[in-house]
């Protein structure tokens, strides 16, 4: 059924710092209160536009010529209206304008809607997005790139090429050649599955290729570190810098509750002197933007000391010299066998750590954590 609001017109559109002269003919269709204007790359004198037929006037070869095109131009609107009608696909002005400019017939590519996608997110950060989901989706596509690039040797993909075997491959290679855990493997698929979802919303392929493919994430041991645990991380001696330098903010963050991302972007003047004369941190929660003040014990301030002079800290006007993530993780996994933990520690590990054996293992009420 065609669109029951539909107007085609052809008009001249006046260039900037126009004086005289001809002027370009462009195209505007609406459907539905959706507008489009191309440039059908002709001209005509003003003086010889007939607005209300939208053709040049005049009996020349010239003016038969242009009109003709026009004619032409017109035509090809009607049928690619006619088209999206006979094929079940939903008439629109920006489909019709795929159609006549070609786009229809190019295959979508992956990485290029990934990209797309990601840019439309960045303009929301703040409003509808946070920085970090942001960066998450950016993470996910830079992996699906280079997955591209080892497994096809290409940068990009069409969507038909997008199937199980393609996503299980990418799996494989996650964990595999990225060295990335199981669960860690499974989160980086979830924001691809995302974007997956907006080529079948938009009927671009005909199955989600993610339909039989596992996401199920393994069981981990989440149990916080006990006081035994967390002394022997506090009281080993490590001749390595980097590891020194993990266990000193992971022990940080124990003492503190702070999340990763909370203390990767700590400034020094978010270290403040309150009322009781006292150091304590003045900050706003990564997740939920709410100011929160924490006030710092012996060990964390210990801690501050040591990095107070670190080049890293002066340059960055931050309190601690924090890695990535990943990275803060793959040394804790070192730390926990040199320190003989028998199970991984990840970063997430402290807040749960300072929840329980640092806040509720001293009497601190529960209302208070």
């Amino acid at each position: 059924m065609l669109s029951k609001t539909f107007t085609l017109l052809f008009y001249l559109k006046k260039p900037k710092n126009y004086v005289d002269g001809r002027m370009p003919i462009y195209m505007r269709f609406t459907i539905d209160r959706q507008r489009i204007e191309i440039a059908t790359k002709r001209e005509c004198e003003p003086e010889k536009w007939n607005a209300s037929a939208g053709r040049k006037v005049g009996q020349k070869e010239d003016v038969r010529a242009l009109n003709a095109f026009l004619d032409s131009l017109q035509t090809k609107v009607y049928e690619a209206q006619r088209s999206l009608v006979d094929n079940g696909k939903s008439v629109t002005a920006g489909s019709i304008k795929d159609i006549l400019t070609g786009v229809a017939d190019r295959p979508r590519m992956i990485m290029e809607i990934f990209k797309e996608h990601n840019e439309e997110m960045f303009a929301l950060v703040g409003k509808d997005f946070a920085k970090g989901t942001y960066n998450r989706y950016e993470a996910a596509m830079r992996n699906v790139q280079e997955f591209l690039i080892y497994k096809y040797k290409v940068e990009n993909v069409c969507l038909d090429k997008l199937d199980y075997g393609l996503i299980s491959a990418n799996a494989f290679y996650l964990k595999h050649k990225q060295n990335i855990s199981h669960n860690t493997t499974m989160e980086y698929l979830l924001y691809l599955k995302k974007i997956v979802l907006i080529f079948v919303k938009n009927g671009w392929i005909v199955r989600d290729p993610f339909f039989a493919f596992s996401m199920a994430k393994q069981e981990v041991d989440r149990r916080p570190l006990d006081e035994n645990e967390l002394k022997a991380i506090e009281t080993k001696e490590f001749p390595n810098e980097r590891l020194r330098k993990v266990r000193d903010i992971f022990l940080f963050c124990c003492h503190t509750g702070l999340s990763y991302l909370n203390v990767q972007k700590l400034k020094r003047s978010e270290m403040i002197d309150w009322l009781d004369g006292k150091k304590w941190l003045s900050i706003n929660r990564q997740k939920t933007d709410a100011p929160s003040r924490i006030p710092l014990l012996q060990l964390p301030l210990e801690i501050l000391d040591r990095y107070a002079d670190h080049l890293h800290c002066q340059a960055q006007d931050k309190l601690l010299p924090v890695m990535t993530n990943q990275r803060m993780n793959s040394y804790l996994k070192q730390i926990a066998d040199v320190c003989v933990i028998e199970r991984d520690i990840t970063f997430h590990l402290a807040r749960h750590t300072f929840a329980t054996t640092v806040t509720l293992s001293n009497d601190v009420p529960i209302e208070s954590v």
